[in-house]
């Protein structure tokens, strides 16, 4: 029995192929993944997992005792996503093992394509857990529904009434360009989290904790994203970011209405087609994790958990599929309407200097001696 003691919940994905284009994940390659994680978990390398998709995304979904960056299990995570690698490309899968952006493991499976979020935690006697798994757009996509879950009063109600959260949590806000990492407080320092995690293509919130006298530790997470950024890896495009989080909820936590109220309304975020335009993001049941019209527009599912006292995942609930998010759908699809109309324009297509795509960069270079002095 866990309760009272430390696990890991880690959840880790990748792009190794998508099927037909970026649109899903092949049936063949989930159930390649479940035979190597029933594997460890009969080693007792995991307690339990959980395998599944968003879009052209594998989603590894695993608790154990081995706490964050653990060798072991980032190394099983790697392995898995070699060997469904392998069935891609027997299945002849579009970009078969293209987030595999090294040759080797060394150890730790960050830096190398995948995206990661995982906390260790200190099992409480209910734990309930949300996973969220976005597709075809970027980090920063996380950081106004984050921010509305734990720093906004008009989304999350208990900020205001309940006792245990009155005083707020620590924001830790990660800048992707420069790799350096403040740790902000809310609602003191409420400006100056919003004047950074506005600029959401560099400032990306990573962590959320408590503050001294909350239940929970203030050094435990509540909340955590994954930023790694493929374009900042990898040095040219090979596909959109489609970051993942953990929160969790209740107890002194946002409730689990206050942690999916954010997406109820289709706020606009990078990526789409090539990564490289704006768009609305829908929040989808699982079914409708399949994103076709322009590769898009992006998506969010959310999957409920309970953790029970033996570390096992007690779902998923797939917490998307509720008619109270029918409203924010449509809103989306007509968001996504308006936005195509403008084509090859900005906004819809990013800015200059966030364009992730080798195109634009090749046609300047092939115009550069055609430019003339004004």
């Amino acid at each position: 029995m866990y309760v009272g003691k430390k696990i890991t919940v880690s959840v880790i994905k990748a792009d190794v192929g998508g099927w037909p284009g970026h649109h899903k994940v092949h049936p063949a390659l989930m159930e390649r993944a479940k035979e190597l994680l029933s594997m460890a978990k009969e080693k007792g390398t995991l307690i339990d997992f959980y395998v599944t998709y968003c879009g052209d995304d594998l989603q590894l979904i695993m608790t154990h005792t081995k706490g964050v960056d653990s060798e072991e299990i980032h190394g099983l995570a790697w392995d898995t996503f070699k060997e469904a690698t392998e069935v891609a490309k027997e299945l002849g899968l579009y970009g078969a093992g293209q987030d595999l952006l090294k040759d080797a493991f060394s150890g730790n499976i960050r830096g190398m394509g995948p995206g990661i979020a995982e906390m260790e935690i200190t099992l409480r006697k209910s734990e309930p857990i949300v996973t969220f798994h976005m597709d075809k757009t970027e980090p920063g996509a996380f950081n106004l529904p984050i921010f509305r879950m734990f720093g906004d009063p008009f989304n999350t109600a208990g900020l205001v009434i309940d006792p245990h959260m009155h005083m707020g949590f620590r924001f830790e806000v990660w800048d992707i360009k420069e790799h350096k990492k403040v740790i902000l407080n809310s609602p003191e320092e409420l400006y100056d989290i919003l004047a950074l995690i506005g600029a959401k293509s560099r400032y990306v919130i990573k962590h959320v904790f408590p503050k001294e006298g909350h239940r929970i530790s203030k050094d435990e997470p509540v909340a955590v994203i994954s930023t790694e950024k493929l374009y900042e890896i990898a040095g040219e495009y090979v596909g959109k970011d489609d970051p993942v989080a953990i929160v969790r909820a209740q107890s002194g936590l946002p409730a689990l209405g206050e942690v999916l109220e954010p997406f109820a309304f289709p706020h606009l975020v990078s990526g789409w087609m090539r990564g490289s335009h704006n768009g609305p993001i829908i929040p989808v049941p699982l079914k409708y994790a399949t994103p076709s019209r322009f590769d898009g527009p992006p998506r969010v599912v959310a999957l409920g958990w309970q953790i029970n006292r033996d570390g096992k995942l007690i779902g998923p609930v797939d917490l998307f599929d509720d008619v109270a998010f029918d409203d924010a759908r449509r809103k989306a699809l007509e968001i996504a309407d308006y936005m195509r109309r403008h084509g090859p324009f900005e906004p819809h297509r990013l800015p200059m200097e966030e364009m992730e795509y080798t195109t634009l960069p090749g046609i300047l270079k092939r115009l550069a001696d055609r430019f003339e002095q004004l």
